[in-house]
């Protein structure tokens, strides 16, 4: 199997019909399906998140809403809720839209072949230096078993992965979708991870975009406050990435069509950050 592309996709783009219209586009073309069953399609995998509507599902169950530098501390009635939106919802909402515009699609979770197989994840170290037991949070394994993808992606089709995990014992764990794509990422041998959300990459003090990191620069964003507690878990995530083989990390705007496909292809707009292992030229 050629190295995939990884693409992940934050909850925010997929929640409104028009804004989902626009990913749907993008991929359509970075996919660059041919005629079915068997046309030409890119090696493509696809992870996304769900947050906005995990937390406007709480909102209407009464459950409060808890996070930390991130991530979702989750207990029983917080995962049932995350697994009916992200496995229900929105993945077969998103899979049906790509259906509809060509790409041959399929909706997966991390418990589909143990892809995403996954241990409890431990109690978590603040960056402000607290310990917290995040409940029932994954953290994926390093010996998930990703068959599942690489055969579908071989098929030419395009596996789309709703961040849940799975333990072995069968127990449903949620999973930061920027910690999964990471690991997916490094799992399949990824040529590139880009992650998509709202916002044009990385950005400084100043708001303005940060063009390149390193893990080096990467920890001193961390350690003085710059980056917001949902930037720290992709940060986090694509450290992970490059550490285990991804040649580098692209955080784009996925709602700018052109900055997204270019992403894709291999450059970096100048809107996004690039993080690579050490600094040099894109790959």
């Amino acid at each position: 199997m050629s190295q995939p592309l990884v693409l992940k996709f934050g909850g925010e783009l997929l929640e409104e019909p028009a804004c989902m219209a626009g990913v749907v586009a993008s991929i359509a073309e970075i996919a660059n399906p041919g005629p079915a069953p068997t046309g030409p399609v890119a090696p493509v995998v696809i992870v996304h998140g769900g947050g906005k509507e995990i937390d406007a599902a709480l909102k209407t169950a009464g459950i409060a809403k808890r996070q930390v530098d991130g991530l979702r501390i989750t207990d029983a009635a917080t995962l049932d809720i995350v697994v009916a939106v992200l496995a229900g919802s929105i993945n077969t909402r998103f899979v049906a839209a790509l259906g509809a515009a060509g790409v041959p699609a399929v909706g997966l979770t991390g418990a589909d072949g143990s892809c995403g197989l996954s241990q409890v994840a431990p109690p978590h170290l603040t960056v402000a230096g607290q310990t917290v037991d995040l409940g029932r949070v994954g953290l994926p394994a390093a010996d998930a078993d990703v068959r599942v993808l690489g055969a579908l992606v071989r098929g030419h089709l395009v596996p789309v992965v709703a961040s849940i995990g799975v333990d072995r014992g069968g127990q449903l764990l949620n999973v930061n979708a920027d910690t999964m794509a990471g690991h997916l990422a490094a799992r399949l041998g990824a040529r590139r991870l880009v992650i998509a959300g709202s916002t044009p990459g990385v950005l400084d003090e100043a708001g303005a975009t940060v063009a390149l990191l390193d893990p080096a620069a990467i920890a001193r964003l961390v350690a003085a406050g710059t980056a917001s507690a949902g930037m720290i878990a992709k940060l986090r995530a694509c450290e992970h990435a490059l550490a285990n083989g991804v040649d580098d990390v692209v955080i784009v705007d996925g709602r700018d069509r052109d900055a997204l496909r270019a992403a894709a292809s291999g450059a970096v707009p100048a809107s996004a950050t690039r993080i690579a292992a050490t600094v040099g030229t894109p790959s």
